[in-house]
């Protein structure tokens, strides 16, 4: 075969710094945006983006000559400068400096961006802290719940 096919999606999760509540829907309305134009720069495919107030959830196709951990940096970074310079009122922004990238098969796509659109809905029952917990779970995925939160 001369050419390499890669099918890698990932749902993608991270939090505000000690999940503050900062991310107001006027700020969504760019960031949104914002994170998937970074996700296009980098040869990414950001298939669905949303949130609440204190943390992001992201749907990328990621290439096979990026590792999550790099598209984690360059959208965390990227986005977080671009809000300091953008936005005065937000200058003491920042991500939290974990991440939770969960991989999920083509049949999972439709629901995880059903899951990802609806994240007001989600958070009216759940807290960020129970809905990572849950992925970790889901995913069979250790922990320690002493250093989990940083």
């Amino acid at each position: 075969m001369s050419h390499s096919y890669i099918s890698a999606f990932y749902h993608c999760v991270f939090s505000t710094k000690e999940r503050q509540k900062i991310i107001t829907p006027e700020l969504q309305k760019s960031l949104w945006p914002y994170l998937g134009g970074i996700a296009r720069e980098h040869n990414l495919k950001a298939l669905a983006i949303g949130g609440v107030g204190d943390h992001v959830h992201l749907l990328l196709s990621i290439p096979s000559t990026a590792t999550i951990a790099k598209c984690m940096q360059l959208i965390k970074g990227g986005s977080s400068k671009w809000i300091h310079e953008e936005y005065s009122e937000h200058s003491g922004f920042a991500w939290q400096k974990g991440y939770g990238a969960f991989s999920i098969g083509v049949s999972q796509i439709d629901a995880t961006k059903n899951y990802i659109a609806n994240q007001a809905e989600h958070h009216r029952t759940r807290t960020f802290q129970e809905e990572f917990l849950m992925f970790l779970e889901k995913h069979n995925l250790e922990y320690d719940p002493n250093y989990i939160w940083g």
